[in-house]
């Protein structure tokens, strides 16, 4: 070592020796007066909180237990003009060390005892709306400035995550929630970490129930695996069933964090959750519990910039099978919605073994072999709605039914007997078979009948396997575009399972069963196309306790099916969405309306006529040689004839006025809307069709008053959106 080498390491020392003296003094004046900078601190954030929150928050006493350690006395936290926000009568925190090198703040260790904690509800008023407001006056003063997705969640989830200690003692904290009149409290008794080892005990409005948070907990590395169950009873909140009408109950709810990570630009989560033994009731699910005997995900979400999703190698699994999801929903520049669902083969029986009790009671019992597939892939990207993508499919590899569940779906194919029902009560039995003197089988038909109704309703029925995917994602377009649900999907073949197999209930589960039922009678070919459209066009709604084509052809017309006109079978395919609202459409002479009606007689003709179906007519197809029986013209009521506009296409989705059901409101009428079909109340025929490029005509009932602007305004609009939608479905149909 030369002289200048030596020289240089001396002065090196000496500098990092005056350093560490420097900052040895500096330490030591800020440990004697560290209760005064914490009080400044303090004092510091009691002032923020009441600029910038309008919090009131005192604290009795704060003091340094030891070198990082803090206590403090009577914290009290008010937001101004509202309910105590949070009381805490003793809190001991301990900071770590390393992670204050860096800006951030970390605990090591905390102590809470004898606490409230409370969100009340007042009518619109609530004790946190300070909250919202800062995320408003905050969102406003970022201007055009875009947030990083990615950034806020790893800044939420290390915010989350610091502020759970190594140990933590917690002792009589209580969590309250007041809505108005109702109350929900949760005592934290107990709750402990303590070498990684987690145990607490918790008093569910203070005797119902007593619940556990057991399990594991490594804040350092982020890593917890925690289960939650109740002492001698199902975990269950009573103010959900009694708010939301919604029963969920459940054994044990099992969480796992397992990663946290930032990649590539990504924020990423990895994590697992569990149930065990779930339960499930509400109207717009399925009409009794559904049991989930047990159900697991193993999750892997991601955060970019502008989306968040979950990422395919996530597991899903229910009972004996499993399947890989894919979601993703995109915000800006437009949004973009993604969903996948695969599985690989499995075997058959275990999938329908693992069915959830009471969700499909029809296929319970149901014995089956073979393997099975599903795929479904769906996007959406809202700017372009009509570029909708779904796919969906159950791909079977030597599938076949060994014995029928519960219903036999086989049942159709021989002589059954049918009962309608209007609102939960049954109307009277009917005989589908040659005992009905007005059963009536297929080539008995006129067909201008059948292809009247299958052009309106499911032109493909003969061809497809009692789906079309085409119309699942016409529909998909034309209800996000509107708003609501303006278009059904229903086939033939689901029309005639809901009435002939299912419960009368508009439920999700109700739905799916449907579906399921479907692909089986077509894919096992349990019964032929011919057989059903014959018990379709014979059990089907036509009017007012008017069931089947037979009395259908003699109530309208005094004439049998096989005797029907090209404009009469388009008559009845036209009443078929709103069957009760039949006889509103004719005048008093017998003669049918103008307004709304010759329109579709032209529509439909024109789309028949070019398949063939019917001969090239100038006029309107039969609409002029309508005529209904004698004996019911004095039903019809007088007509204004002021304003008579011969509208070209309508939706049978916007006229409710013949709904004789209760929708209702809240939680379940979401399910309700999306999944909206007629009952037997509005009629015991299918769901409105939307399964062929030709929509259905809707009715508008004829009223004896002249209309106000507003209703003129209305259907003003209403026409043009009608042209434009009979627009589209012509380009549909030269296309098809």
């Amino acid at each position: 070592m030369t002289d200048r080498q030596r020289k240089a390491l001396q002065i090196a020392g000496w500098v990092f020796l005056s350093l560490f003296l420097l900052g040895g003094v500096g330490a030591g004046i800020a440990y004697s007066k560290r209760e005064s900078l914490l009080q400044a601190a303090l004092d510091r954030a009691i002032r923020k909180a009441k600029r910038d929150y309008n919090l009131d928050v005192r604290i009795g006493s704060a003091t340094f237990t030891g070198l990082s350690s803090v206590a403090f006395a009577h914290i009290s936290v008010v937001p101004e003009q509202r309910d105590s926000l949070a009381r805490i009568e003793r809190a001991e925190i301990d900071v770590r060390f390393w992670p204050l090198l860096v800006g951030k703040v970390g605990l090591s260790g905390m102590t809470l005892e004898n606490g409230l904690v409370q969100v009340v509800k007042r009518d619109s008023l609530t004790n946190i709306d300070f909250l919202l407001r800062r995320k408003r006056d905050s969102t406003a003063t970022t201007g055009s400035r875009r947030t990083d997705l990615s950034d806020v969640a790893e800044n939420l989830i290390d915010n989350i995550l610091s502020k759970i200690p190594d140990d933590l003692n917690v002792r009589n904290l209580e969590f309250r929630g007041m809505d108005n009149n109702d109350t929900v409290s949760l005592l934290t008794q107990t709750a402990v970490i303590k070498d990684e080892v987690v145990t607490s005990t918790l008093k569910l409005n203070r005797d119902e129930a007593t619940w556990h948070v057991m399990g594991t907990a490594d804040p350092a590395d982020r890593e917890y695996d925690l289960a939650l169950y109740a002492d001698g009873k199902p975990l269950e909140l009573p103010y959900i069933q009694e708010k939301f009408n919604l029963k969920l109950q459940a054994d044990t709810v099992r969480a796992e964090l397992r990663d946290v990570d930032r990649a590539k630009g990504e924020f990423r989560l990895e994590g697992a959750g569990s149930v065990r033994n779930l339960r499930v009731n509400h109207p717009a699910i399925a009409r009794t519990d559904v049991l989930v005997d047990r159900a697991s995900m193993e999750a892997n979400l991601f955060v970019g910039e502008n989306y968040v999703g979950i990422d395919s190698s996530s597991v899903l699994r229910l009972g004996e099978v499993s399947a890989r999801p894919f979601v993703k929903y995109t915000l800006t520049p437009n949004k973009i919605y993604e969903l996948q669902l695969h599985t690989d083969q499995m075997d058959a029986q275990a999938l329908f073994n693992s069915f959830p009790q009471g969700l499909f009671e029809s296929l319970e019992g149901m014995q089956v072999t073979g393997k099975l597939r599903y795929d479904l892939a769906f996007q959406l990207n809202t700017a372009m709605p009509d570029s909708v993508q779904f796919n969906s499919g159950l791909t079977p590899d030597g599938f076949r039914i060994i014995k029928m569940g519960r219903t036999d779906f086989a049942a159709i194919n021989r002589p059954f007997v049918y009962t309608p029902y209007e609102k939960d009560k049954p109307v009277r039995p009917i005989v589908v078979g040659p005992e009905n003197p007005d059963y009536t089988p297929l080539n008995q038909i006129a067909p201008d009948l059948r292809n009247a109704l299958l052009t309106s309703e499911d032109y493909n029925f003969f061809t497809h396997k009692g789906f079309n995917e085409k119309a699942f994602r016409v529909s998909i377009a034309t209800n996000f575009k509107e708003k609501s649900f303006k278009r059904g999907a229903s086939t033939v073949s689901m029309q005639l399972v809901k009435n002939a197999f299912l419960n009368r209930n508009k439920t999700l589960s109700r739905k799916i069963e449907e579906i399921l039922i479907v692909w089986l009678i077509e894919n096992q070919h349990i019964t032929p196309k011919e057989r059903m459209y014959e018990v379709y066009l014979n059990i089907i709604e036509w009017g007012r306790n008017i069931y089947g084509i037979g009395e259908a052809a003699r109530y309208y017309f005094a004439k049998s099916p096989a005797d029907l006109s090209l404009g009469e079978s388009i008559f009845l395919a036209f009443v078929v969405p709103r069957p009760k609202a039949a006889l509103n459409w004719f005048l008093p002479d017998g003669t049918l309306q103008v307004r709304n009606v010759r329109g579709y007689f032209r529509l439909i003709g024109r789309i028949m006529a070019r398949r063939g179906l019917a001969a090239p007519d100038s006029g309107a197809y039969g609409f002029y040689d309508v005529r209904l029986r004698e004996g019911l013209r004095r039903e019809i009521a007088p007509v204004d004839t002021l304003f008579n506009p011969d509208s070209l296409m309508l939706d049978p989705a916007n006229d409710d006025q013949f709904d004789d059901t209760d929708e209702g409101a809240g939680f379940g009428n979401f399910f309700r809307r999306l999944f909206k079909g007629k009952t037997d109340a509005e009629r015991t025929s299918p769901d409105q069709p939307a399964v062929q490029p030709e929509t259905q005509p809707t009715e508008v009932a004829p009223t004896d008053t002249v209309k106000t602007r507003k209703q003129l305004r209305q259907e003003r609009r209403e026409r043009k959106r009608r042209e434009r939608e009979e627009q589209r479905l012509q380009e549909e149909n030269e296309g098809s």
